[in-house]
């Protein structure tokens, strides 16, 4: 595993040990922590000479997961030093490579992306990455994924809304309750990757729900349930969230517009991973459990590489006056 101390890395660190399988992570020592029983080796993956020295002695491995999200350059360094020493590679990447209103399916049109690049823009670093990686093991298995929740999330999204709904009182519900989410949970995801490895599956995957597996209402209910602070959702339609000012998916996280430049968006067909396995529990497992962990262990500080999420208190204040 290269990194394995946050989100979705952690949830496949959990999924392998779960399943028997000895785990190497290589990783920086920077965020979260590890559990028992896995292997710990630490190095800078930025640095390919450090990286190189600390896998030197390691491997070979049945299988690598790498879950990077930052230059591509780091992560075709990465593929190219396991080249040979890896059975199978998989490489957690994001719809973010589809071109932006464009993507239907796995054979939509992409997005451009250098594998030898350094930081930039989120999609073209997915998508440099992809190549990075499958430069070096062409049998790679690229698991898009579309809005991944669960617990771990450090990138501020259902950790907002549960922390928004244990302070009760009256919150902004947008839009039409009944609108589709398509989503799939951490632990899902990484199950399902470990087993497409072990499964020989090649290529790329749009590893999310079926459109529609929740709901706005189902989500945000669920919130309100888990929490327990008897918030009361108050439903702002999409037209009153634009005029003032309401930015989809950040200052209302997990949820956008229908139509517009968001139409098609939490629409795309994810049957190519369903037929592969993939089965998402429902949404109100994955809150549950998510609240679970916060209560445990608190919000991860928040990542300087995402926006903060959230609807800010004025605005709130606004949108919910008069209603």
């Amino acid at each position: 595993m290269l990194g394995g101390t946050r989100f979705v890395g952690r949830a496949v660190v959990a999924a392998a040990l779960e399943r028997g399988d000895a785990v190497t992570a290589v990783h920086r020592g920077l965020t979260g922590r590890l559990p028992a029983g896995v292997r710990a080796v630490r190095a800078d993956r930025t640095d390919p000479a450090g990286l190189a020295a600390a896998l030197a002695p390691l491997g070979p491995w049945d299988a690598v997961v790498d879950t990077w999200a930052g230059a591509p350059a780091a992560a075709a360094a990465a593929a190219a030093l396991l080249r040979g020493r890896a059975a199978r590679y998989g490489y957690v990447s994001s719809a973010s490579v589809y071109r932006w209103g464009e993507h239907v399916d796995e054979s939509s049109p992409l997005v451009d992306g250098d594998p030898d690049a350094g930081e930039g823009d989120y999609a073209a670093q997915k998508r440099g990455a992809e190549l990075g990686v499958l430069r070096a093991h062409p049998g790679a298995v690229l698991a898009r994924a579309g809005l991944v929740l669960g617990p771990y999330e450090d990138v501020g999204r259902l950790p907002w809304w549960l922390s928004r709904t244990a302070r009760g009182g009256r919150v902004v519900a947008p839009g039409r309750p009944e609108r589709p989410l398509q989503l799939v949970d951490a632990r899902d995801l990484a199950g399902w990757l470990l087993a497409a490895l072990d499964g020989g599956l090649q290529g790329p995957y749009d590893v999310a729900s079926p459109s529609g597996h929740a709901t706005t209402r189902r989500l945000l209910e669920a919130c309100v349930a888990a929490t327990g602070g008897g918030a009361e959702l108050v439903w702002v339609p999409e037209d009153d969230l634009a005029a003032a000012g309401a930015e989809p998916w950040t200052h209302l996280p997990c949820w956008v517009p229908e139509g517009g430049e968001w139409a098609g968006f939490l629409e795309a067909d994810t049957s190519r991973a369903a037929a592969a396995g993939l089965a998402c529990r429902p949404v109100e497992a994955t809150v549950e459990d998510t609240w679970a962990w916060v209560r445990r262990e608190g919000v991860p500080p928040q990542r300087p590489d995402r926006p903060v999420h959230g609807l800010p208190p004025g605005l709130e204040a606004r949108l919910l006056a008069g209603r």
